[in-house]
């Protein structure tokens, strides 16, 4: 018999009809979702114990979590229990109705407020806050356990989690304890924690443009907007101005009606078609301001806050769901978790530098649904200076580094050189302007994931310091190579001792054939620095005395001419199925950083180029419109054109 004991009426007894179908037919899994528990039963059976998955939001993890608990083997024949840790109310839910889907004959509890479990459960969802609060801990047995499963995982080395941790034997590797399994799509931490404290390995991994190309998730297009808000002098919370920005006083720079009707106005052009559009706001007077200006304008517009009771914020989520209305505003409450896939615009009305929440905002829009061809994401950007993180570094740079130590003149001669055009919308609709009020919101479009990424190119934030020809070839690395294979590396690594990020330069010669079974002698240590923009200048003051200059300087003419046919034969072999690169689709410059990064260990992909040849396709289409626009007003004797 079945016991579900003191679940929450949303996980109540309609859902056992359900469980049944699923017994029946079985759980069709997709196939990075088996591949993915493959991975995790992989690295179990070769010893290690705290384990961690990488997944974007939207790839269904929680049907891994509930898989895991029966192909995870019992530790002993008493060791046979699961323990689910969420640290959100509707984490906690979702989870529970999940295993009770799954596992119809298994006893399921849930520990969280008034709700109180046995501690003998089969499956124990559990939520961090109630957990840890005064002896609740105390009656689960470690030596009971088999399995402790982590959602949102990138918080695990907060406080209250390192308590049940440490309580379960999983402080540290230990061979008799339970298997850790964690799980986010945004593993790393913004306030500087490392996460070996409590993962010992990513088993796997699938980011978002995998999961879009595989159409696993909705395809996305962005837009962001030239905010006035002035954020130069809000406060930042942490030591030395590094940390998240300070609530109040965000809230105060962004929360006026002129920022407000920004944002609106920049719905209104891009996005006024859209059925169901979650925005998020800094706090909950923002909320209640932004919800009274979507209204003034005559748009149904409610809002979420976390003091909203939960029975009101189910029936809201739930009429939202149904198209009852358009927009939904909110302060953080749907940042993670929440599972709302008829969103099909996402307007971020407030800034951050934590990459990690413009992640889960974003990914509020990213799931499928029937009738949704893509998810519109309108980022309201202020100014690069303030250390903030938008849409734009998201995808290919390391946002923290790019918009901390990259000036904002570089990046808008960037920009330039990309040729991504600002657009001034001045069609506002009379409805929406007001005496007094700024009547153009300056725009810039992204078609595709592919055209962002070609617009944040890996290697802008090292070209915004060095004039030489850098290339990333890694997460925290970059090569500048010489002409006879001899490099320089530059890496990020660890301070052990300090916490704080350090950079390292090596030098790797290149070796003559048939002297070594390796290509390359032992690298040699050139520098160690405590900032990126020390060290890259430190690697090229070293360049400019061992390499040729025309060959390093990215400024050199050669580099703007055709590629060599033995280039593009390297690249065409590398690149397999699809349209071959031709010679006017590359520069020989741009060939040989691809080929600097294929030697070097970057993913091989193509996206760069491949965003550049539709950009090329629009603007020479567009060329060709304007001409015979011109062509159709001149007035001559004969057959009039078009």
């Amino acid at each position: 018999m079945k016991r579900l004991t003191a679940l929450p009426k949303v996980c109540g007894p309609r859902l056992f009809s359900t469980a049944a179908k699923l017994l029946a037919t079985g759980v069709r899994l997709r196939n990075y979702q088996e591949e993915c528990i493959q991975a995790v039963l992989s690295s179990l059976e070769r010893g290690q114990k705290r384990l961690g998955i990488s997944l974007a939001t939207g790839s269904g993890k929680t049907v891994i979590f509930t898989q895991l608990i029966s192909r995870v083997k019992p530790l002993s024949n008493t060791a046979t229990q699961t323990l689910v840790i969420a640290h959100r109310r509707e984490l906690v839910e979702q989870a529970a109705r999940h295993c009770a889907e799954a596992y119809p004959d298994k006893i399921i509890e849930v520990e969280m407020g008034k709700l109180s479990a046995s501690g003998a459960a089969d499956i124990t969802i559990a939520s961090l806050q109630s957990i840890t609060s005064q002896d609740r801990l105390l009656k689960f047995d470690p030596a009971r356990f088999k399995l402790v499963l982590v959602d949102e995982a990138h918080h695990i080395v907060a406080p209250g989690y390192l308590k049940i941790l440490s309580h379960l034997g999983l402080g540290a590797k230990q061979s008799d304890s339970p298997h850790l399994v964690g799980v986010s799509a945004t593993f790393s931490r913004f306030d500087g924690l490392r996460l070996g404290a409590a993962i010992d390995e990513i088993v796997y991994h699938k980011d978002y443009v995998d999961m879009i190309g595989e159409n696993w998730l909705s395809n996305v297009i962005f837009t962001t907007v030239k905010s006035t808000a002035d954020l130069s002098k809000v406060k930042t919370q942490g030591t030395g101005g590094s940390g998240e920005f300070d609530t109040a006083s965000l809230s105060r720079a962004v929360n006026t009606d002129e920022v407000n009707d920004i944002a609106i106005r920049a719905w209104h052009a891009k996005a006024a078609g859209r059925k169901s559009t979650l925005v998020f706001c800094v706090d909950i007077k923002h909320v209640r301001s932004m919800t009274q200006r979507f209204r003034h304008y005559g748009i149904d517009a409610r809002f979420v806050t976390g003091d909203t009771p939960v029975r009101e914020r189910s029936a809201l989520l739930d009429a939202f769901k149904k198209g009852e209305f358009r927009v939904l505003v909110n302060c953080g409450v749907f940042a993670e978790g929440t599972d709302i896939p008829n969103i099909d615009c996402v307007l971020l009305a407030r800034p951050t530098k934590s990459r990690n929440l413009l992640v889960q905002m974003i990914g509020r829009g990213m799931r499928l649904y029937p009738g949704k061809e893509n998810c519109h994401v309108i980022d309201m950007v202020s100014s690069l200076e303030t250390g903030i993180v938008s849409t734009p570094t998201l995808f290919g740079l390391d946002p923290s580094e790019l918009v901390s130590e990259a000036s904002v003149e570089s990046m808008r001669e960037l920009r330039e050189s990309k040729k991504v055009k600002d657009k001034m919308v001045d069609q506002t609709p009379p409805v929406m302007a007001q005496a007094g009020r700024p009547q153009k919101v300056m725009f810039t479009d992204y078609d595709s994931v592919l055209d962002l990424i070609s617009d944040t190119s890996t290697e802008q934030h090292i070209r915004s310091i060095s004039q030489y020809a850098w290339v990333r070839v890694g997460v925290n690395r970059h090569v500048l190579a010489g002409p006879t294979g001899t490099f320089i590396r530059l890496d990020q690594v660890e301070d052990e001792e300090s916490d704080m990020p350090q950079f390292k330069a090596w030098e790797v010669r290149a070796l003559t054939p048939g002297m070594s079974k390796s290509p390359f002698a032992r690298p040699r240590e050139l520098l160690t620095a405590t900032s990126f923009a020390n060290a890259v200048h430190g690697c090229d003051k070293y360049a400019a005395e061992v390499f040729p200059f025309p060959y390093i300087s990215r400024r050199m003419k050669w580099r703007d001419g055709p590629p060599t046919p033995g280039q593009l034969m390297f690249l065409n072999k590398l690149r397999g199925k699809g349209d071959p690169i031709e010679a006017d689709n590359i520069t020989k410059g741009q060939a040989t950083d691809m080929i600097v990064k294929l030697k070097h260990g970057a993913k091989g992909r193509f996206s760069d180029m491949e965003a550049e040849r539709k950009r090329r396709a629009r603007l020479d289409l567009a060329a060709e419109k304007e001409q015979e626009r011109k062509l159709r007003e001149i007035v001559s004797v004969g057959p009039v054109l078009g």
